[in-house]
């Protein structure tokens, strides 16, 4: 069967926006008519592909149609841009990262890419350990994740990994671990978080000094500089990647506080076995940008070892 154009632009809206009200807004349409689009084009597939909740969300059939319609919609902008005498309109290009990844290395190692392909990211943050779902669910056509394993119809490229050690001023050391890093002063401890998703300060107290989570007080910063800034202002402890502190352990702005010990987090680049050309390019320019920003050595290991 061939998809209705108008029918496949309503349910993308609606997944999209989230509500048939809004997607209605953007398609310049009524809400009922956007409706009878989705009604009829899950008539004709013969499965419900829309759950309509607050937000709406697409059923199983619905996450696998709006991964194709999303690289259908990718592929006909590309044909189109190549079309035009000026070289092209920028192309949107959704993809899933991490915070970390675009805190630290993902933009200044593309930028010059992205602006000589004319490309656009359309990015959505998540955590390294849930951005691979978004790309299951058709809300990204590639994704950097810590999963190594590829979802159907996809490939996977190794990145290399982030390497993370548990960080805070000279002056929070002296307050709570003057001792060294112990159990008990750990209970006692602020530890900066960056959101409910964040386990890696979790798993390294729990594997380094045996504390569950919640046996620390803990404080949410969920922006990347502001987590660094927290860190450097004494509020509490933070796991931080090299690429992030940078030189503030060689200057004494902080300290490592368990010598020896860090969490290595490996990222793997996601994107579907038939790509557009652009989309292509960017795949490698994205994987050789990473090989030579992050570590290599054991970059096929497990995504979070405790050395």
């Amino acid at each position: 069967m061939l998809l209705d154009s108008r029918q496949s632009e309503a349910l993308l809206a609606v997944l999209d926006s989230g509500s048939f009200e809004q997607a209605a807004a953007s398609l310049h349409l009524t809400p009922s008519a956007v409706s009878q689009r989705v009604s009829a084009m899950e008539a004709a597939i013969g499965a419900p592909l829309v759950v309509r909740s607050r937000p709406c969300r697409a059923t199983g059939p619905g996450q696998r149609l709006l991964q194709y319609l999303r690289r259908s919609r990718l592929l006909e902008q590309e044909f189109f841009a190549e079309l035009e005498e000026d070289g092209g309109r920028p192309l949107s290009v959704a993809l899933a990262v991490n915070n970390d990844t675009l805190a630290t290395w993902l933009l200044p190692e593309l930028a010059p890419f992205l602006i000589r392909e004319r490309l656009l990211l359309d990015i959505t943050l998540d955590d390294q350990d849930h951005t691979y779902s978004l790309l299951e669910l058709g809300q990204a056509i590639a994704c950097i994740s810590s999963q190594p394993l590829p979802m159907r119809g996809c490939v996977v490229e190794p990145l290399g990994f982030m390497r993370y050690s548990l960080l805070g001023t000279p002056d929070y050391r002296e307050r709570y671990f003057s001792a060294g890093f112990e159990r008990e002063a750990a209970r006692k401890a602020p530890v900066v978080v960056f959101d409910r998703k964040d386990m890696l300060q979790a798993n390294f107290i729990q594997q380094v000094l045996g504390l569950p989570p919640g046996s620390y007080p803990s404080l949410y910063i969920p922006a990347a500089e502001a987590f660094l800034n927290a860190v450097r202002l004494g509020l509490g402890s933070g796991m931080l990647p090299s690429q992030q502190y940078g030189s503030d352990l060689e200057t004494g702005k902080l300290t490592d506080l368990a010598p020896g010990r860090y969490l290595d987090v490996h990222l793997y680049w996601h994107s579907w076995r038939v790509q557009s050309p652009r989309l292509e390019k960017l795949s490698a320019e994205a994987i050789a940008a990473a090989r030579r920003v992050l570590s290599q050595d054991g970059a096929d290991g497990a995504d979070q070892e405790l050395a």
